[in-house]
């Protein structure tokens, strides 16, 4: 979980109806799952009574308003699954130039420095690449 993640439990905009006697009892609470092996990235907003399913990532400043299923990348507001955790992999593999390992294990940041990444853009998501296996 990266820094300054909100965990939203309690809907506040109740405050403005429950004064009357109608719903003077109404409140508004839900708690908030994260399964195993779950990203959630920097400035992420998590909503009452939300799940985040195993071996999911949730992009730096989403606000998630419903569960995300597993093994999905989702971003957003509200955060939307945008590809399979196997799209985002081959993904960020595209992505990553080649470089010398032993080098990199040495000093990191100069072969950082040095980098290019090349940018890729991912192909639209649909509900039924959910079912792609990783070989």
């Amino acid at each position: 979980m990266a820094r300054h993640v909100t965990f939203i439990t309690k809907d506040g905009g109740t405050h403005v109806f429950t004064r009357l006697e109608r719903y003077r009892k109404v409140i508004k609470f839900g708690r908030i799952n994260i399964r195993d092996n779950c990203v959630i990235g920097e400035r992420v907003i998590l909503l009452p009574g939300v799940t985040i399913g195993p071996n999911s990532v949730v992009a730096a400043g989403s606000v998630v308003a419903r569960s995300i299923p597993p093994d999905v990348l989702a971003a957003g507001n509200p955060a939307k699954p945008v590809m399979t955790i196997h799209q985002y992999a081959e993904w960020a593999l595209a992505a990553t130039p080649d470089y010398d390992e032993a080098e990199f294990a040495r000093d990191k940041k100069a072969v950082l420095m040095r980098m290019y990444m090349r940018g890729s853009v991912p192909k639209p998501f649909h509900q039924k690449d959910r079912n792609v296996t990783s070989d």
